[in-house]
């Protein structure tokens, strides 16, 4: 299991990130992410911020993956520059091994830019997020539990950024378990700025144990690291 924001152009552009001044051609920036993707070995991916030319990029560099996707309402709107982007919508992305049934796919209420992308396959309910933040969090989070407290005939991981820390997600989640990287591990989000949480991209899980968690840097393709977990399903409930 793997989740990492990619970070939207458009949002970078807006904040100043340090990917556009790396990556001045955003196609080169696009095929430098997609080549990550393809190279990991991961059964499910999430991915947040994905523009629509890196899903189409996704999409043709994976025939052999099951790709859902969730477009949110909100369009993001350039302030700065104008966007090197072909189609500019901002999506929610999943990457699976095996075919999977939609389960859910909506924006949270307050958020026409954030939301929930939720799926199921024969062993399991994946559920890609992103949440907002600053003051958002803990009704997002409430959804999220609304959302699982419906699937409990097998494993929920739920998978994305969260832009929080780990202890406000597991007192919302208070049935999953949160995977901790190691003390070594680089933060999920690096900042220069002190007094903001560094670890915001999460794992969590319910109904499975998680053996092996890290973060692995992902140089300046995105301003977030890649978080990866290894599972060991629990058997399923007997009827």
């Amino acid at each position: 299991m793997a989740t990492w924001n990619v970070l939207h152009r458009i949002h970078a552009d807006n904040w100043g990130e340090e990917a556009p001044r790396r990556w001045p051609n955003e196609a080169a920036r696009i095929s430098a992410v997609t080549e990550w993707v393809a190279s990991r070995s991961e059964q499910v991916i999430a991915l947040q911020e994905v523009s629509g030319d890196l899903l189409n990029s996704l999409r043709i560099a994976l025939p052999d993956r099951t790709v859902p996707y969730f477009r949110y309402p909100r369009m993001p709107t350039p302030r700065r520059t104008a966007a090197e982007l072909t189609e500019p919508a901002e999506y929610l992305v999943l990457i699976l091994d095996k075919p999977a049934r939609p389960l859910v796919a909506e924006a949270f209420p307050d958020d026409p830019g954030k939301g929930v992308l939720a799926v199921q396959t024969d062993e399991l309910v994946a559920v890609a997020t992103h949440l907002s933040g600053r003051g958002r969090t803990n009704g997002q989070l409430d959804r999220l539990a609304a959302l699982t407290r419906e699937h409990t005939d097998r494993p929920v991981v739920l998978l994305g950024d969260f832009n929080t820390g780990r202890d406000a997600v597991a007192q919302h989640l208070p049935d999953f378990t949160v995977a901790i990287p190691p003390e070594d591990a680089p933060p999920t989000r690096p900042r220069e700025r002190a007094g903001r949480s560094r670890t915001i991209d999460h794992i969590v899980v319910r109904g499975a144990r998680i053996t092996e968690v890290g973060v692995e840097i992902t140089g300046d393709r995105s301003d977030h690291n890649f978080v990866h977990a290894a599972l060991a399903l629990d058997p399923p409930p007997r009827i």
